[in-house]
């Protein structure tokens, strides 16, 4: 028990709930790194082509986490108290809303931006991903811009998001960061 002198452990998430949130952060990076990488190799190279077939997959993988997150958010996460109070908490309740809208409305462009491309696409060449939509070819780019657009957004609300998380630790010194770390 905790003396006076002592503050209480700070309360952590489930395990499954810091999972999600760390392959969601993973996989949010690595799509976005794959893309801006791929943009400096020659089109129709296989490194190229390698990189956007990678990108598919683990976006398919991204887009199953995020209705998995999602699902478990609602029915069985562990939900903490506010860790922030005043505009901090506004602020933190602002940000990560945006960022479910835009992780959301990323997944809805990127199938958009492929069935608009007119090819078949694939979850790691284990099985197609069916056209349900068909979407006019000429639509392409305007998806295409809004899908690079909102991984921007998503991108640079990520990287706020650390940053305040860092902030909680270091300077407020509130245990925030350690409430989506392991309890052990």
């Amino acid at each position: 028990m905790p003396t006076p002198l002592q503050p209480a452990a700070p309360a952590h998430y489930d395990r499954v709930t810091i999972a999600f949130h760390w392959l969601t952060a993973l996989l949010v990076v690595g799509l976005f790194a794959l893309a801006e990488i791929w943009d400096f190799l020659p089109r129709g190279t296989p490194t190229r082509r390698l990189l956007q077939h990678l990108h598919i997959s683990f976006g398919l993988l991204f887009a199953a986490v995020f209705v998995l997150r999602i699902v478990w958010r609602l029915t069985a996460g562990r939900r903490l108290p506010p860790a922030a109070t005043g505009w901090l908490r506004v602020a933190s309740t602002g940000v990560h809303g945006l960022l479910y809208l835009l992780m959301a409305a990323q997944i809805v462009l990127g199938f958009l931006f492929r069935w608009a491309q007119g090819e078949p696409f694939a979850f790691f060449s284990l099985f197609d991903v069916p056209t349900l939509i068909a979407i006019d070819h000429e639509q392409r780019r305007f998806i295409g811009g809004l899908h690079d657009t909102v991984a921007w957004c998503i991108i640079i609300l990520a990287l706020l998001h650390a940053l305040a998380g860092l902030f909680h630790h270091y300077v407020l010194r509130d245990g925030v960061l350690r409430r989506m770390l392991s309890s052990r």
